[in-house]
């Protein structure tokens, strides 16, 4: 089976997470500094399918609290096409409180301020490909 690959997408960093072989494990991986650029967010993804060995990918689907979409929802609908260009599947996850979660991880691991910004971004991505992960070993 190939990898999957966790984006978690924000309009300066873009938080990225990357499955195991066998679509048990996510690993967080370096933060894509892309500073508004699609042009540097898709030239990332290239790059790392093929470092990774990817066909698929997880990206977090920021709606607002009460399932409506937000600016960040309407960006990521506008991305799909252009990974589904280079020849990505394209899965959306839910990602409300991901980096809720992460950053309580964080503070339970007493991590310094500095270093949660520093890694808050991969850290959400973790959250969102492992919850996708745990869905699919569900059989959903």
């Amino acid at each position: 089976m190939k990898r999957i690959l966790g984006i978690d997408y924000g309009d300066v960093r873009v938080g990225l997470a990357i499955s195991d072989s066998l679509r048990i494990t996510a690993q967080g991986l370096e933060t894509l500094v892309i500073n508004g650029s699609d042009k540097k967010f898709i030239n990332g993804i290239r790059k790392l399918m093929n470092e990774y060995d990817f066909e698929e990918v997880v990206i977090g689907y920021p709606k607002n609290m009460d399932g409506t979409k937000s600016q960040k929802t309407v960006k990521v609908d506008e991305l799909i096409p252009k990974l589904e260009e280079i020849g990505l599947k394209v899965h959306k996850w839910d990602e409300r409180l991901t980096t809720v979660s992460a950053y309580k991880t964080m503070r339970e691991m007493n991590i310094s301020q500095k270093e949660k910004n520093r890694v808050a971004d991969r850290f959400a991505a973790t959250y969102i490909l492992e919850g996708y992960l745990n869905m699919l070993s569900k059989g959903n």
